[in-house]
């Protein structure tokens, strides 16, 4: 038997004949085991990794995933025999085939006997020939496929980065340029490709065009990341330009051993973060990277080091990339655990604080929840203690993320923000007062202080053109068309037609900056508030991508589609709102469906609710729209709730 998962996830009999393994959730059953690598993996594990939402059925669904599997692994199992291939232990499964018999087992030994014994790393070519594609190329991209898919394809990089070392450093490696051309190409980021590509230049004779590819990768660093390039590649230079004979250095000096480590890799990262767009997206995954590299390690302290540096402000409740957040908790608590409560107390206050801070209110539910509350106060009395105030700063940004328990906190989280503003100003930490600024802005939004607001949305500007950061302009371009919206009901205000126009320019700019977990949706929640606002019907252009608001406003669409009937079931179907920014909003749109619909018993629930915020405005504490001050929506859902009895 052979199994494959270096592309598609495919099995074979010894004799070359494929195996049948079934439906997508069989190879994935068959995927996960094999990520697993002889280590048991629980049945509630599996159940988590394979249904975003398990069913009522989903441990029968599984047994009979791993009943089929076993079918096909070993047809000629005897019945009532225990497998020897695809093994129950304890509450869970293990595969057990030879690891010689797994295309990812064997790529991942020649690896390690590679990094062992450099003689053997010009042998990587066969097993780099096992990738046909990535890897579990034909599972969902769910968390855990996702995490060893990033893991696999790093190690497939290095892989690549080491068998073109040894081949020039052997005196070998004819074809090599075409092949590391269309790599950096590829992956324009690793300094040592560039300096492997000089080098087979080089080697071909093509001097001028190893010199001029070294000079791409300087612009390229310089221009795209502020850095300039590392001493391998201004060594390979020199040694280029002046003919020096030990042009092919050998061991530690070789291009490809000097690698970004993991801390600096983050802390890299952390910069870009900052820039937005691509730059924020690429720093996500580059940070994940990082974490997973140091892991690798097995050094504990680096590894708690290199989570706790990505100390980026957070000011959305929603995660951008949940399954990523996801993997960067999962890490943190497995640092913590080995840590111990006697561990440095800084290293946990920022372990603690990344678990809160990457826990999102929007997408996190349950024990995670109170786990990630407990870790807000948990790194902000530690932070306290140590007197540091860039832990400080990160911790109490944690704890902002964590403040949204119930309705009606605005003033809770204008004191954060008011204390992230001392530390971070006193002690030179701009982004924190960056986002002390906007925390307060958001807060008197909420309120209804549109004065103070905009004082805030202002100083945030002022501080964002002194450090050079672009992505505040983008969020306060959204606050004053939030102002606008709240003006144009007002007798001589300006149009709602201004209004919208003004929503659709800021959403323009949020589009490329890298944000999708604040983009989607918010533009057609912000229109549905202006029509609120102005008394007219929600707006049913299908062209609007409601994202994760679509239950809350499918009521009040099918209305204005005279579907009642439809929006009565889509009404009563509403889950729980998240504990996030737009909460209060989201209520609101469920208290005035159920006004309309007439349903006092909804009606009631939404105004219990919305009793915390009646001094507030729905959708302003997001600072970005409003549906309005909550004690309309409160009044309306009250009147109805009393006429049922």
């Amino acid at each position: 038997m052979r199994i494959d998962v270096l592309g598609p996830v495919q099995a074979w009999h010894d004799d070359g004949r494929p195996i049948p393994l079934g439906g997508p959730r069989h190879r994935e059953v068959l995927g996960r085991l094999v990520a697993a690598e002889g280590r048991v993996v629980t049945t509630d594990r599996l159940v988590d990794d394979l249904w975003d939402d398990p069913p009522a059925g989903a441990v029968g669904a599984l047994r009979t995933f791993v009943a089929a599997l076993r079918r096909a692994l070993e047809p000629d199992r005897a019945p009532r025999t225990p497998s020897r291939v695809l093994v129950t232990q304890g509450t869970g499964y293990l595969l057990r085939p030879p690891r010689a018999a797994v295309d990812v087992h064997r790529f991942q030994d020649a690896l390690a006997e590679a990094g062992r014994s450099p003689g053997r790393a010009a042998e990587l070519g066969e097993v780099l020939a096992l990738w046909r594609g990535p890897a579990y190329a034909d599972l969902p991209d769910s968390r855990w496929v996702r995490q060893e898919r990033t893991r696999l394809e790093e190690l497939r990089l290095h892989a690549v980065e080491l068998r073109a070392d040894a081949l020039l450093t052997s005196g070998e490696g004819a074809g090599l340029v075409a092949e590391l051309g269309g790599h950096v190409a590829e992956h324009p980021w690793r300094e040592p490709a560039w300096g492997l590509l000089a080098r087979a230049l080089h080697r071909d004779g093509r001097r001028a065009e190893a010199l001029d590819t070294l000079r791409r990768a300087r612009t390229m660093l310089v221009e795209q990341l502020g850095l300039d390039p590392g001493p391998s590649l201004r060594r390979l230079e020199t040694e280029i330009l002046t003919g020096a004979p030990g042009l092919e250095p050998s061991g530690e000096q070789s291009a490809v051993r000097p690698r970004l480590g993991p801390r600096t890799t983050v802390e890299l990262a952390r910069t870009l973060a900052l820039a937005g767009g691509d730059a924020l997206v690429g720093s996500r995954r580059d940070r994940l990277a990082a974490v997973t590299a140091a892991e690798r390690t097995g050094d504990v302290t680096l590894t708690a080091r290199v989570i706790g540096a990505y100390d980026v402000p957070a000011i959305w409740s929603r995660a951008d990339d949940p399954a990523q957040a996801r993997a960067v908790v999962e890490a943190a608590e497995r640092t913590l655990h080995r840590l111990g409560p006697d561990g440095p107390a800084e290293l946990r206050a920022r372990l603690l604080a990344t678990v809160a801070n990457e826990s999102r209110s929007a997408d996190t539910t349950g024990p995670a929840r109170d786990t990630a509350r407990a870790a807000a106060r948990a790194a902000e009395a530690l932070a306290r203690e140590l007197g540091e105030p860039a832990v400080l700063a990160f911790a109490l940004n944690g704890v902002f993320q964590q403040s949204f328990t119930r309705l009606g906190l605005a003033a809770r989280r204008d004191a954060v923000g008011a204390e992230l503003l001392a530390p971070a100003g006193r002690h030179a930490l701009p982004a924190f007062e960056i986002l002390g600024r906007l925390v307060r802005m958001q807060s008197a939004s909420a309120r209804g202080d549109l004065t103070a607001a905009a004082g805030h949305a202002e100083a945030a500007e002022r501080l964002a053109a002194a450090h050079e950061s672009p992505l505040v302009p983008v969020l306060t371009a959204w606050f004053r068309a939030r102002v606008t919206a709240a003006r144009s009901a007002e007798p001589g205000g300006p149009t709602a037609a201004s209004a919208a126009a003004a929503y659709r320019a800021a959403d323009r700019e949020l589009a490329g900056a890298g944000m999708p977990g604040l983009h989607r949706g918010l533009l057609p929640l912000a229109l549905l508030g202006l029509r609120l606002l102005h008394g007219r019907p929600a707006p049913t252009d299908p062209a609007l991508d409601w994202g994760p608001y679509l239950p809350w406003a499918a009521p009040l669409v099918l209305l204005a589609q005279d579907r009642a009937d439809e929006a009565r079931t889509a009404l009563r179907e509403l889950p729980e709102p998240p504990a996030d920014h737009v909460q209060e909003a989201l209520w609101a749109l469920t208290a005035r469906a159920a006004v309309a619909l007439d349903e006092p018993g909804l009606a009631a629930r939404a105004a219990a609710v919305l009793r915390d915020a009646r001094d507030e405005h729905a959708g302003a504490a997001s600072g970005m729209f409003t549906l309005g001050p909550v004690e309309r929506y409160l009044t309306e859902a009250g009147a109805c709730a009393r006429g049922r009895r």
